[in-house]
C-alpha cells in the first residue's frame, strides 16, 4: 500500500468531514480531555482496514492509540471487543466517522470474498475483481480483495493487454484486434481477449491469446467454451457474478472468475466505535 497516496486520500476525507472544526466536540471537551474506548463487531466479519483505521487518527493526533486485538485477515466473531482506543476526546470523536467508514467498507469487502472463495471449495479456481471500484479508492478496495483472499485483476489500463467487445467492434474483429496489439506490445506481455460467443472463442483461439473471458455466457455455453478451450488459454468468466453462482461455475473448470460486484455492491460491515 503507497503510504503517500494513503495519507493524501485520508486528509482529504477529514477535510471534507471535519470542515473547519467539529463544533460541538470542541464547545463539549477541552483540548485536555481525555476518553477511551473500543471497536466491537455487531456481525461476524473478516476483518479489512486497521491500518487505515489507525492512521486516521494518527494523522489529527498522533496522542490517539489505537490497539488492535486483531490483524487484518483474521476471523471476527459478532459481538467481540476488536481494539482499544485511547487519546484526546477531541480527536477521537472527530476521527470516527472517517476511520469506520474505511474499516466498515473494507472489511465488507474482505468478508464478501473470502465468502467467494469459499464457495469455490477444492476447485483451483481464482476469484479476482475487477476495475469496477470506487473512484479514488481503488488501492485500498483491492487491498481489501486480497485481505479476504481474492486475487487482484490488472490494477488499470496500462497493467495489461485486456481486449474488450468494444475494442474488436471498432478494429474489426478480434483477431485483428490482437495482431495490431503484437506489433506493438512486449512479447512478454500477456493478452487477455473478451469474447461473448463460441465463435469469438474459436476466433481468440486461432489469434493465440493468453486468457480468455467468456462474459455474460450461459452455463451450457459456458460448458461448451471450457471443452474448446481445452487448456489452450486460461479461461476467466466474468458478468453477473453472485456468490450463488460461484461454486457452479468453479465447478465447470474454469480458472478465473472475476466479480465487479466485490467492489462496488459489497455492503459495508456493521461495526461500532464506543466511548467509555
Amino acid at each position: 500500500m503507497n503510504k503517500l497516496a494513503l495519507d493524501e486520500l485520508l486528509r482529504q476525507a477529514l477535510i471534507e468531514d471535519i470542515g473547519y472544526g467539529d463544533v460541538t466536540s470542541e464547545a463539549i471537551f477541552s483540548e485536555e480531555h481525555v476518553s477511551q474506548g473500543y471497536l466491537v463487531a455487531k456481525q461476524d466479519m473478516v476483518l479489512a482496514g486497521m491500518p487505515v483505521f489507525s492512521r486516521v487518527f494518527a494523522l489529527l493526533d498522533e496522542r490517539v492509540k489505537v490497539t488492535p486485538q486483531y490483524v487484518d485477515g483474521d476471523w471476527v466473531q459478532q459481538g467481540e471487543k476488536f481494539a482499544q482506543l485511547q487519546g484526546p476526546t477531541r480527536a477521537l470523536l472527530a476521527g470516527e466517522r472517517v476511520a469506520l467508514n474505511f474499516l466498515q467498507h473494507l472489511t465488507g469487502i474482505a468478508t464478501t470474498a473470502r465468502q467467494y472463495v469459499e464457495a469455490c471449495g477444492d476447485q483451483n479456481t481464482v476469484i479476482a475483481d475487477t476495475r469496477k471500484t470506487t473512484p479514488g479508492l481503488r488501492m485500498l478496495e483491492k487491498y481489501a480483495v486480497t485481505i479476504g483472499g481474492g486475487t487482484n485483476h490488472r490494477y488499470g489500463l496500462d497493467s495489461m493487454v485486456l481486449i474488450k467487445d468494444n475494442h474488436s467492434k471498432a478494429a474489426g474483429g478480434i483477431l485483428v484486434a490482437v495482431q495490431k496489439v503484437r506489433t506493438r506490445m512486449s512479447p512478454f506481455m500477456k493478452v487477455e481477449v473478451e469474447v461473448e460467443d463460441l465463435n469469438q472463442v474459436h476466433e481468440a483461439l486461432l489469434a493465440g491469446v493468453d486468457v480468455i473471458m467468456l462474459d455474460n455466457m450461459p452455463l451450457p455455453m459456458i460448458e461448451e467454451a471450457v471443452k474448446l478451450i481445452n487448456r489452450q488459454a486460461l479461461i476467466e468468466v466474468s458478468g453477473n457474478i453472485t456468490g450463488e453462482r460461484i461454486a457452479e461455475l468453479a465447478a465447470k473448470g474454469v480458472d478465473i472468475i472475476s466479480s465487479g460486484a466485490l467492489t462496488h455492491s459489497v455492503k459495508a460491515a456493521d461495526i461500532s466505535m464506543r466511548l467509555e
